[in-house]
């Protein structure tokens, strides 16, 4: 028989148990390590094929959803080489193209092969000589000369801003109407004297010059009273 301590027995129960958890903790870290390892030849292939695949059920989608809007006349038929247009010049007329089809399909010509409508003649309903355009000039010169009646309001109370916003707010319309109108040289001069009255109106209210700018708004007056009486 032979006798074994009881502190014997204990001290290789620890070194079994101690051998244990190490054996544990390096499972762990292999474990561990083995999720951060790169991916292998085949897990990439795997990857890859099924991106490929989804990008081509992708587009497979996009093009049938594109071809329901696409007109049948750009589809070309079994056997025909597919109908197109190169600015107009190239083709049959029957693609799809920007436009009315550069014309092929108008009853009359257009005014260039990229435009729907026709080109101007006696048929066209803008007629530029036309009475309803010209009074519709007149009005405006009408109105413009209410406006130019309130800047002495404005110029007397100091009102500087109000001055500028009364030659801008209102006079694009104005000087369309003045140029629309002008047809002689006489009639151009006095267009022109029109709008220097008002440019040198709206200099003055911004240097804030009162006497100068008066004199320019009552000029202003006298030069499309004088454009007017010409029409």
């Amino acid at each position: 028989f032979v006798l074994v301590s009881p502190k014997s027995h204990n001290r290789k129960g620890n070194k079994t148990q101690q051998r244990t958890m190490k054996l544990a903790i390096l499972a762990a870290l292999v474990a561990s390590a083995s999720a951060f390892a790169p991916m292998g030849a085949n897990s990439r292939t795997s990857v890859a094929m099924e991106a490929e695949s989804s990008r081509r059920e992708a587009m497979a989608k996009f093009g049938a959803a594109a071809a329901v809007f696409l007109p049948a006349a750009a589809n070309a038929a079994v056997g025909e080489s597919p109908r197109f247009s190169v600015f107009g010049l190239i083709g049959d007329g029957t693609s799809y193209s920007e436009g009315a089809a550069y014309g092929s399909d108008q009853a009359g010509k257009v005014y260039s092969p990229y435009s729907v409508y026709g080109e101007a003649n006696e048929k066209s309903l803008y007629k530029s000589d036309s009475s309803d355009y010209a009074d519709r000039k007149k009005a405006i010169l009408a109105e413009t000369k209410v406006r130019l009646g309130k800047l002495d309001g404005y110029i007397a109370k100091k009102e500087w801003f109000n001055v500028k916003d009364e030659l801008t707010r209102y006079m694009y319309e104005t000087r369309g109407a003045v140029r629309g109108l002008s047809k002689t040289v006489q009639q151009k001069e006095k267009a022109e004297a029109f709008f220097q009255a008002i440019e040198a109106t709206y200099t003055a209210a911004t240097l804030k010059k009162g006497d100068a700018c008066s004199k320019a708004a009552a000029s202003s007056i006298a030069t499309l009273d004088a454009f007017t009486a010409t029409l």
